[in-house]
């Protein structure tokens, strides 16, 4: 049975310059795939069941598909709430039993975010998860690939203040990131990270890690990005194991033929990213990747 992945796991991952890696789900083949990858690599992950694929699959269907999946799984498999916008979604989570949620108030003016920042936190420590949050806001659409710049940077000093005043476990950081895989590369500042890694105590976020080149990557978790977060590449794989179907169904009518291909596609994908990013992290003295 699975143990979720907790705040303290995400610190050693940042003591260890590893990365844990937090993939966006849609459905249950998705979901599927990335406990696979976990299994396989014997690696932490992160299944992000958020917001935004709430519209699409709903709620409960989808928290529950993915509660069960971390519930069942032979590696530590974590159920995270991404892109939280409001409180009260946040608290239904939890009460499903999320292990960890991002909220994002970054759309508010900052007194406004570090409150309602503070009032997750409050509600998630109470049944012993973790909170992520955010400053600035990221560019881009997080469910479609897009042309798009970098927009607000984090500001290093503000960040600090934030993060004492609120409580977070972990805050996200826009240091050039963005949603999707626009097809200009956007370059990270570096620079920038390090003066906010030094500014800020806890474990550090990338949002936007689909696309960008292995060493920029590596050189971000060496500087204190301990959660890299994954979407646009999984989406890709889908689509791509979807449009092979297409042009060679199996015979039959048998219907699992045609779902274990996106399955198999998007654990091949997540387990490229954890031989890079988790490789060697180990968590409670066991080794978690081969």
């Amino acid at each position: 049975m699975s143990t979720a992945v907790s705040a303290e796991a995400l610190r050693e991952a940042r003591r260890q310059g590893r990365a844990i890696v937090g993939f966006s789900i849609y459905d249950l083949e998705q979901g599927i795939g990335v406990v696979r990858a976990a299994e396989a690599e014997r690696a932490p992950v992160l299944i992000q069941a958020g917001s935004s694929a709430f519209g699409f699959a709903g709620r409960e269907a989808l928290a529950g598909l993915a509660l069960g999946l971390a519930r069942e799984a032979d590696a530590a498999v974590g159920v995270h709430l991404d892109h939280a916008t409001e409180v009260e979604e946040v608290e239904r989570c939890l009460a499903l039993g999320y292990s960890s949620v991002m909220f994002d108030g970054s759309g508010l003016p900052l007194e406004q975010n570090a409150e309602l920042s503070r009032r997750v936190v409050a509600s998630a420590h109470a049944v012993g998860a973790w909170v992520e949050a955010e400053l600035a806001g990221y560019a881009g659409d997080e469910d479609v690939s897009s042309e798009v710049a970098g927009g607000v940077l984090t500001d290093p000093s503000l960040a600090a203040e934030f993060v004492a005043t609120t409580g977070v476990d972990a805050l996200a950081v826009a240091i050039g990131n963005v949603h999707g895989v626009p097809s200009t590369p956007v370059t990270l500042d570096l620079e920038l990270l390090a003066e906010i890694a030094t500014a800020v105590p806890v474990p550090l976020v990338l949002h936007g890690a689909s696309g960008l080149p292995d060493d920029a990557l590596q050189a971000a978790i060496a500087l204190g990005v301990a959660k890299l977060n994954v979407n646009a590449e999984l989406r890709r794989a889908a689509r791509g194991a979807i449009g092979a179907i297409g042009t060679g169904l199996p015979a039959g009518d048998g219907f699992a033929a045609l779902l274990e291909p996106l399955i198999l596609a998007t654990e091949a994908t997540a387990r490229e990213k954890l031989r890079v990013y988790t490789a060697g992290l180990e968590l409670e003295g066991e080794a978690v990747s081969r």
